[in-house]
């Protein structure tokens, strides 16, 4: 996203991916593409104060539309689908929590609804004491999307994929990189959004590493018990279940999350989670014939307030960090790809001190 911003923009870009281009997190991302983070617009409020939540929450839904935007005016074949998003309580004092950010949400100016047990039982087979039903929601195809975006980038953006960078050197001219191939880039200025693996680099004390676990069924013949048109759910619970369903009529289901320790633990334990996946889909969707047909790990970072980290480092001259940590990666992305080109053009953006690196 970034990449294609700058080349828009006819800054002339060199991209390096350690691996083939669309894997590692782009690849296992699950894909739903909401306004809402993982701190509520409530939770927000207490940390951070009422403007500030306000306008992440703003951001974030304007993000939404300008993603569907530029998918839609590049004609990209990524199985984008405009969905509502369905946030559901796990019990009474969650429900009554939802009734105060319903009402925080509306004044913001968003269209949601608070959903009683009634209406849920009636559309879904599963039922949850409330929820909130909002409007402005999408899913889409993390890898198709990278691609196409490479693809419309035009000859400003040079990629090389399967070039590790393993190590930098700042001068008075600018960034030097050095690559596992032997080669070297240099420039004026250096992105780095390489997500976790970003902390090989810097001292990131801001955030913390999570594992999270995600499987992909085999096709479903029909969604019974699933209404709004297969609308994106999620739940109150942490660590939480999230789902979807895709264009070949699967169901993708993350959660399970794990704190993070090594990649090998990480993944000895997809099998059982992947299970406890399964049976939590099957419990909500009884009528539904249910078979695992992948099933993977990635590794997240969290930050304290679920918003990402944008901008330039203190101590490192010519050099951004798009850290797009958190559970909206998709959005995110695009929020960091409007302002590292507006701060390398020195143009304003509204966002920049929001999501900035000394917050």
């Amino acid at each position: 996203m970034i990449g294609y911003y700058l080349a828009q923009a006819k800054v002339d870009t060199v991209l390096l991916d350690k691996r083939d281009i669309g894997l590692g997190s782009t690849s296992a991302s699950t894909a739903l593409v909401m306004y809402e983070t993982d701190k509520s617009l409530t939770e927000l409020r207490k940390m951070r104060g009422e403007e500030f939540a306000r306008k992440s929450y703003t951001m974030c839904r304007k993000s939404v539309h300008k993603l569907e935007q530029l998918v839609r005016r590049l004609d990209l074949d990524c199985g984008l689908e405009k969905k509502t998003s369905l946030y559901l309580a796990n019990t009474k004092k969650d429900a009554s929590d939802l009734e105060e950010e319903y009402i925080l949400r509306r004044k913001c100016g968003i269209r949601l609804d608070y959903l009683e047990r009634s209406v849920i039982e009636k559309n879904f087979s599963l039922s949850k004491p409330a929820a909130l039903h909002s409007y402005e929601a999408a899913q889409l195809d993390p890898y198709l999307l990278t691609h196409g975006l490479l693809n419309e980038a035009g000859q400003s953006l040079r990629t090389f994929d399967r070039t590790e960078a393993v190590d930098f050197h700042l001068d008075n001219n600018g960034v030097t990189i050095f690559t596992d191939r032997g080669f070297t880039v240099k420039a004026k200025k250096v992105v780095f959004a390489a997500g976790f693996e970003t902390m090989k680099f810097f001292d990131l004390k801001m955030v913390k590493l999570k594992s999270t676990f995600a499987i992909a069924t085999e096709p479903v013949k029909d969604f019974t018990g699933w209404g709004f048109d297969q609308c994106l759910i999620w739940e109150t619970a942490r660590p939480y279940l999230y789902m979807r369903t895709t264009e070949d009529r699967r169901i993708v289901v993350g959660g399970e999350d794990e704190d993070f320790v090594n990649p090998a633990r990480r993944d000895r334990m997809i099998p059982a989670k992947a299970r406890n996946l399964l049976n939590k889909l099957k419990r909500m969707f009884p009528s539904m014939d249910l078979e695992i047909g992948y099933a993977w790990a990635g590794t997240f970072a969290e930050t304290v307030d679920s918003l990402p980290y944008i901008g330039e480092p203190k101590g490192f001259r010519n050099i951004y960090l798009a850290l797009c940590y958190g559970a909206n990666g998709t959005n995110f992305a695009l929020m960091a790809a409007e302002i590292i080109r507006d701060l390398y053009l020195r143009n304003p953006n509204p966002n920049a001190e929001l999501l900035g690196l000394d917050r």
